[in-house]
């Protein structure tokens, strides 16, 4: 985070949501979304269509990266050996300069923009949220760095995170797409742009499947990210939803850490002292709180219940100087991932208990 984005937001406990639903419509997973979050709500993300599942969205005219049609859905790969790819890398590199050094408003032809065919939800919400009253937010999405290079492989099996030239070029992509949409979003709403990053593949740091993967270089990725969100006015988060090491993202320039309270919230409780620094820099945490991981975990929970649950947590973290008010002034309660992968029933009750334990909450806190 920088000065100029530090204590610019105080979210209050204010309701907010991870990105992916069940749905097939956009029209009606926006309706859903502005019933359970209309202060701060997003765009949805519909991964029943191949080109709107997480990586896919994120990959057109990245030109180390190849789509090819399957059984299962799009495969991504990359390939730096087929014919025209050091023209296409250099065309790459003068858009990125160019977007760099010169940035304007966003243009529905950048190479950077999010096309409407990937992401309807987008344009949609454009559409409907223009104006519109009452807003004190709006939040957008991208894939992070991380997971898209963990996840792209050459037609050996090597992760595109290992090869120097596809690491540079998926970061600078990612970079200047959180870029665009940030400019994007504030067309919509003259307040905070929240751009969140989204970097499941984070949670298998230190495991031997990332043997090589150094906290350095992830600090470097994740903070080019961050630098083009501030650059274009908005304020970066970055979702985990599951264990990570923790302190590389407290001390990174990310201003908004989210993480999954309700299942992994003993794996951050130790990190007092951390929390503590990331917010008294003006760092803002979105409480997963709320559980999105099969039907049992989500029907044994009521607002009641995950009231209790807040508090109880937030109670362990408040340290010297913050109490439990303070904190919740740094606070979003969310749910601890998206919904995309549970049924529609399960993720509209998501959805409901995360708006009535935000409301219970602000309740209490602030009479309201």
């Amino acid at each position: 985070m920088t000065t100029a984005t530090t204590g610019k937001f105080h979210p209050r406990g204010l309701p907010v949501l991870i990105g992916s639903l069940p749905l097939t419509d956009h029209r009606q997973a926006l309706d859903w979304i502005l019933d359970a979050t209309p202060e701060i709500p997003l765009w949805p993300q519909l991964p029943h269509d191949p080109r709107e599942q997480m990586m896919p969205q994120f990959a057109p005219k990245i030109p180390c990266i190849v789509e090819e049609e399957g059984p299962g859905g799009i495969r991504l790969v990359y390939d730096t050996a087929r014919p025209g790819f050091e023209e296409e890398m250099l065309s790459f590199y003068e858009d990125y300069l160019a977007a760099f050094e010169a940035p304007d408003d966003p243009k529905a032809d950048s190479r950077f923009a999010l096309a409407p065919e990937r992401a309807a939800g987008l344009y949609l919400f454009a559409q409907t949220l223009t104006g519109q009253e009452g807003l004190q937010a709006v939040k957008g999405q991208v894939t992070g760095p991380f997971t898209m290079l963990t996840g792209i492989k050459d037609r050996q099996g090597k992760a595109g995170y290992f090869d120097d030239t596809i690491r540079d070029m998926v970061t600078k992509s990612i970079a200047m797409q959180a870029a665009w949409q940030t400019r994007f979003l504030a067309a919509i709403h003259e307040g905070p742009v929240l751009l969140f990053v989204d970097e499941p593949a984070l949670a298998g740091l230190g495991t031997t499947a990332f043997l090589g993967v150094g906290a350095e270089e992830i600090t470097i990725m994740i903070n080019e990210v961050a630098g083009a969100i501030h650059e274009a006015g908005g304020l970066a988060g970055i979702h985990v939803c599951a264990n990570t090491d923790w302190p590389v993202l407290l001390e990174s320039d990310m201003d908004i850490l989210s993480f999954d309270a309700h299942g992994y919230f003993d794996r951050i409780a130790p990190l007092n002292e951390e929390i503590n620094a990331f917010l008294d820099r003006g760092g803002l945490l979105a409480w997963g709180g709320v559980p999105t991981a099969g039907r049992e975990a989500i029907a044994q929970e009521t607002p009641a219940s995950l009231h209790q649950l807040y508090l109880d947590q937030m109670q362990r973290l408040t340290g010297s100087g913050r109490d439990l008010a303070a904190l919740m002034d740094s606070s979003l309660i969310t749910p601890s991932c998206g919904t995309g992968s549970v049924e529609p029933d399960l993720a509209r009750r998501v959805l409901e208990l995360t708006r009535e334990t935000a409301r219970s909450l602000r309740k209490e806190f602030y009479h309201f």
